[in-house]
């Protein structure tokens, strides 16, 4: 409470209205790094997200906070590494969870207790103390319970399902669980999911066309269950079926939320925003079954640049270059701190961000500034942990071997240069390791699975 009454107090000290921009952040589940024409796709149609591309900048070097969503979606919406705040790991109704109260891992029987912890400040809390109009619209995945819900998160509005993945049509889990919710409400709507999305994110700009507005829309497609837009009578979803699909069902899945960019990118024109309004496009993490990672290796859950290196494409004509493809790295709370500081919001300085606002170095035509990023995950059977610094990859997979890549010369990481770098190897190592002896000492509630 204090931290939000100190952005409040911030008032008067914000930029004005007319200088600021409207900002929207479409967040894409489970979506492959070559799944965009602009990345070479051949099969997909995108012709919307390509167009952003086009008139803004395409990175070639940009990251997911984690292999997973959950703590993407946190590394965004705190501007803060995930693991701060103690979460590593996708809400998921696979495995009991635990969690550290007064020192004592204690089991959490209820799965939906789960949530960002409630003295995280948000990236929506900001902005809105700022002035902006704030909507959330798609696949929340950061608390089922209304205390975590987005309305009560910073957000004015939200529409959407709170789990990590529903059924398109029936809007509930596999147990039954019913996902749907407009604001703390559950809500019965006929149609698909992504549909509902597309047009509830057109209409938040249609009514907030005249004052500054953060709206971001995180879809639940392209993530299991695999099902087809125009296809109600797709048999609901089970444990069983969950990840049954085919490349066609993706594709159309894609298409269907390119469709919905679409739709916002005319909102935007219709309503006279476009030259003012920050649009970008990218994925909580990288894609898995039917999905094209090309030319990266591996998937998913993985530490491997398939699972973390991810599409992005941003424009803002009044201020963007056109048509330019940056190989700056970047990652995901890199977006938090850029629109914080477009939107002139403060962060409290006992919540300092770890993430950059990128406009300046995509403004500039200096060369890309060198950056060092940090990645683990521990799973029940493989641990895995990964640093990548300038052009350098230092990755472990399951504790068999150290490896080293040189990703400029070997993006799919198939050459091993631990052996020829043994001094690039060790520095990596030693980065890592202080990186994770700073998270695992911040204070914290802690999630363990």
């Amino acid at each position: 409470m204090r931290s939000l009454l100190f952005l409040l107090a911030l008032g008067s000290t914000l930029l004005a209205a007319a200088e600021r921009p409207n900002i929207v952040f479409i967040l894409a589940d489970d979506f492959g790094y070559g799944d965009l024409g602009c990345m070479g796709c051949p099969d997909i149609q995108t012709p919307n997200i390509d167009r952003i591309a086009a008139e803004g900048v395409k990175f070639t070097d940009f990251y997911a906070n984690a292999p997973v969503c959950t703590p993407t979606r946190t590394g965004f919406i705190t501007g803060r590494w995930q693991q701060r705040c103690g979460l590593e790991f996708a809400f998921g109704y696979q495995v009991e969870q635990f969690r550290r109260v007064k020192g004592e891992w204690v089991p959490e029987k209820d799965i939906h207790a789960l949530g960002l912890p409630l003295n995280e400040i948000t990236l929506a809390q900001k902005l809105k103390a700022a002035g902006y109009a704030t909507g959330a619209f798609g696949k929340w995945h950061l608390g089922f319970k209304d205390e975590y819900n987005p309305v009560k998160r910073g957000f004015d509005e939200y529409f959407g399902e709170l789990l990590g993945h529903a059924d398109y049509y029936k809007h509930t889990y596999y147990d039954g669980t019913y996902a749907l919710r407009d604001g703390l409400e559950p809500v019965k709507r006929d149609g698909y999911f992504t549909d509902l999305i597309n047009e509830r994110a057109a209409k938040f700009i249609r009514d907030h066309k005249d004052a500054p507005f953060f709206m971001y829309v995180p879809h639940l497609a392209v993530h299991a269950p695999f099902e087809a837009p125009d296809a109600p009578e797709t048999p609901m979803v089970t444990k069983e079926t969950m990840h049954h699909g085919s490349r066609a069902i993706y594709k159309a899945m894609v298409e269907r939320i390119d469709q919905g960019v679409g739709m916002i990118l005319d909102e935007l024109e219709k309503n006279g925003l476009a030259d003012n309004t920050l649009v970008v496009f990218s994925s909580d993490n990288g894609g898995e079954r039917y999905s094209r990672n090309l030319p990266l290796f591996h998937h998913k859950a993985t530490v491997w640049e398939g699972g973390i290196r991810v599409p992005c494409v941003m424009r803002w004509p009044a201020k963007l270059p056109k048509g330019k493809v940056t190989a700056q790295m970047a990652i995901t709370m890199d977006l938090h701190a850029t629109f914080a500081e477009l939107a002139g919001a403060k962060t409290p300085p006992e919540k300092p961000l770890d993430g950059l606002n990128l406009i300046p170095l995509l403004t500039s035509d200096a060369k890309s500034v060198e950056r060092t990023f940090f990645w683990r995950i521990d799973r029940s059977n493989r641990k895995q942990k990964a640093i990548r610094h300038g052009k350098w990859k230092y990755l472990n997979d399951g504790n068999t071997m150290d490896l080293l890549f040189d990703l400029e010369a070997d993006i799919g990481e198939r050459v091993n240069l631990g052996y020829q770098h043994p001094e690039v190897l060790e520095d990596l190592k030693a980065r890592l390791k202080a990186w994770e002896t700073e998270m695992d000492a911040s204070e914290r509630e802690i999630w363990v699975r």
